[in-house]
């Protein structure tokens, strides 16, 4: 074998090693989400129940979910720039998220986390 065939191994092994960190790595991630609402009122808590059930049916156990209320935190809403509720940050893994609405739209939630590519390969 050549030195040029033994560095493509090389490449090879080194290319498939960090392909299979990077999998790991995607399977300990642990999403961040905030999910912003404005009081109790109906809209709220579909929303709430929404994502709860999708955080749940795609990444049980990955996720730290905070709800936040805008009318009784209301510096937290200035803070995070939600001009709509419900709104909804993915704040980790990176890039950050915004998504506005009920969140009844699973397809269109799963795209926002980026837990689904457009091509519908999850």
């Amino acid at each position: 074998m050549t030195n040029a065939e033994k560095t493509r191994m090389s490449d090879v092994k080194d290319s498939t090693a960090a392909f299979k960190e990077a999998l790991i790595k995607k399977e300990d991630e642990k999403y961040v989400l905030h999910l912003y609402v404005a009081g109790m009122g109906p809209k709220s808590i579909r929303a709430m129940d929404n994502i709860k059930h999708i955080c749940e049916e795609y990444m049980p156990g990955k996720y730290k979910l905070e709800v936040i209320d805008i009318y009784q935190h209301p510096v937290f809403a200035r803070e995070g720039q939600i001009v709509a509720a419900p709104t909804l940050i993915k704040e980790l893994p990176p890039p950050l998220r915004k998504l506005i609405g009920s969140m009844e739209d699973t397809e269109r939630v799963l795209l926002g986390m980026d837990l689904k590519s457009k091509t519908g390969k999850e």
